[in-house]
């Protein structure tokens, strides 16, 4: 799963369902989550020396897509399949806090109601091509751009001022952005309609942190752009690494960037290689590959491994369980929700959510690594979290209690709904490891004892990219599905779960949860105690009307090659998009 809040301008994109592999019976899952987390985050810093080539697994039972472009990607395999060339704008403390170590320089100014971007005079494109104003606003066109089809257009972008009407194809250009230097200075300056209290941490939502070069895609059309050789096959970026090979779907094959502004990076090649969940704990214990994601139900099998440095956190991601009650109005550019919907009923949602034995199963296949959360507000987001939240933990017992209340009488093994009718739910699971079908059919058989009869979409898994093909077009044989979020690091769920989010897939609308998003990152929310009490006010709401349930989050392991020096989770050591700065990654002296 990508790790991390993955596009740091919108913060929340699509990502794999956490997956597991059975490694025989139940393990320690206390001593393994105790060796987990006394793990560090970076590997230890020794002398580099130049040179010498890296293999990286890529891991997912499905070819990655490689639209390699920030603006137009919502899949996370393509942001990790880029991630040794792209490279935010900004870098961040290990608070996620802006700083101006980076690319570019940010100053917010409340009182102005601007954003002051400053472009460093070296940073240049993998082309040689100087990175300059036109190619920051140029991001922000390909955002909102109809004919694009973004998805990772929001709300969250229409505080800038003319963003809305540039959208609408009402102007030409997006007013609020100026270039007081000119298309090819150094400068932008962001206006926006109203300032907002996550503005000064990196993924707030409201400020893109990328660029893209203007002078080579210019003459590409906004609608062809998620299909042009420019954005598939021979993209530009401004990281330390460029593409040099690409075997579609399969790999990718990277060299420096003799241009990156930092200097040159130490590595002749990198080289990151689609592997299967499945093949995954065989390749470390072989050293097959120099960088490795650990599946946590596999510890058990690799942990003794030699020449291997395992690094491990816990990060901005979570899977869970959504209900379709609505469908997406792209002429509106809005979620509708549908009152008749089936699956648009509060007791029989909760009683689904009380169906499911989510810490049983993660405690057997991942050795308590993957475990079940309460909320939507990871616990990383600090005060934000609602330590108090119970979620949806198992019972039966509740759940049977919940639909006899609310008129799902059984009629032989299954019930039928209140207006009599039969009932069946159709479930979308996403494919992964050789135990996610088992994980599945696992709860699948959980509800059957509450008598519910619900049936996978299809009649089986079904892949990443046709899964959330499927989610964004609203697929009619879709009630329920199980998804997962890699998340921002400024924790409003505004661009998640809003009216016009396109990500809330689920589809639901109503008045609260629209007062509570806004009442969250309105100007009242500059008073820290104000926003904590409104998330909790969002978390409790959410975990009441169950449209989104949560299920859980991981330890994220990394298998490093002992030789290698400079690997790093820390955010202030990342890329900006949720990955290591591979300009720091090097061998050893």
């Amino acid at each position: 799963m990508k790790n991390l809040k993955v596009f740091t301008g919108l913060g929340l994109l699509t990502a794999v369902a956490l997956t597991t592999t059975a490694c025989g019976g139940n393990n320690n899952g206390s001593n393994a989550t105790k060796q987990a987390t006394s793990f560090k985050q970076a590997v230890p810093t020794k002398t580099a020396k130049n040179g010498g080539k890296v293999n990286v697994a890529i891991e997912t039972d499905t070819p990655f897509t490689g639209i390699f472009s920030n603006e137009l990607s919502t899949s996370a395999i393509d942001s990790e399949v880029m991630q040794y060339g792209s490279e935010s704008l900004f870098s961040t403390d290990d608070e996620y806090r802006y700083t101006n170590d980076g690319a570019a320089s940010i100053k917010i100014d409340q009182k102005a109601k601007t954003a002051t971007i400053k472009l460093r005079d070296n940073v240049k494109w993998s082309d040689g091509q100087p990175v300059v104003a036109k190619d920051i606003e140029f991001a922000y066109e390909i955002l909102a751009n109809k004919e694009t089809q973004s998805q990772n257009y929001t709300s969250s972008l229409e505080d800038i001022v003319g963003m809305k009407d540039y959208h609408e194809g009402k102007a030409s250009t997006i007013s609020g952005i100026e270039m007081p230097d000119g298309e090819n200075g150094k400068t932008v300056v962001i206006h926006f309609n109203e300032m907002k209290p996550g503005m000064t941490q990196s993924g707030n939502g409201y400020i893109w942190e990328s660029a893209e070069p203007y002078h080579y895609l210019k003459d590409v059309s906004f609608k062809k752009l998620t299909s042009s050789d420019k954005i598939r096959k021979n993209p530009l970026f401004f990281g330390p690494y460029k593409l040099s090979k690409i075997v579609r779907g399969q790999s990718v094959t990277w060299v420096p960037n003799k241009y990156y502004w930092r200097g040159t990076p130490k590595l002749s090649q990198i080289t990151a290689t689609v592997v299967s969940p499945n093949s995954v704990s065989q390749s470390i214990k072989s050293n097959k590959f120099d960088v490795t994601q650990v599946i946590n139900s596999q510890w058990q099998n690799i942990n003794s491994t030699k020449n291997v440095n395992f690094i491990a956190k816990v990060p901005l991601q979570y899977t869970y369980l959504g209900f379709k009650v609505g469908k997406y109005d792209s002429t509106l550019g809005k979620n509708v929700m549908d009152t008749n919907s089936k699956m648009n009923n509060k007791a029989l949602r909760q009683a689904i959510a009380y169906g499911m034995n989510v810490n049983q199963v993660y405690k057997r296949y991942s050795s308590g690594l993957t475990f079940r959360i309460p909320t939507l507000i990871p616990k990383q987001f600090g005060d934000y979290f609602d330590k108090d939240a119970k979620g949806y933990s198992f019972n039966l017992k509740k759940g049977e209690e919940l639909l006899d209340k609310a008129g799902y009488k059984k009629r032989g093994t299954y019930r039928v709904q209140p207006n009599g009718k039969p009932l069946t739910i159709h479930l979308a699971a996403m494919s992964g490891s050789s135990i996610q079908d088992a994980v599945i059919q696992n709860y699948i058989q959980q509800w059957k004892k509450m008598g519910l009869r619900v049936v996978l979409t299809g009649g089986r898994l079904i892949e990443f990219n046709s899964f959330y093909d499927k989610l964004k077009n609203d697929a009619p044989n879709v009630d329920m599905f199980i998804g997962a979020w890699s998340l921002s690091s400024e924790p409003s769920p505004n661009d998640l779960y809003s009216e016009t989010a396109q990500f809330n897939y689920s589809r639901f609308v109503t008045k609260k949860n629209n007062e509570l998003l806004s009442e969250i990152d309105s100007q009242k929310a500059f008073n820290h105690k104000y926003r904590v009490k409104k998330f909790h006010e969002w978390q409790q709401y959410m975990n009441n009307q169950a449209y989104v349930v949560p299920l859980t989050n991981s330890y994220s392991i990394m298998a490093i090659n002992d030789k290698l020096t400079g690997y790093s989770l820390q955010p202030s050591k990342s890329n900006g998009n949720g990955f290591p700065n591979w300009y720091y990654v090097a061998y050893k002296k």
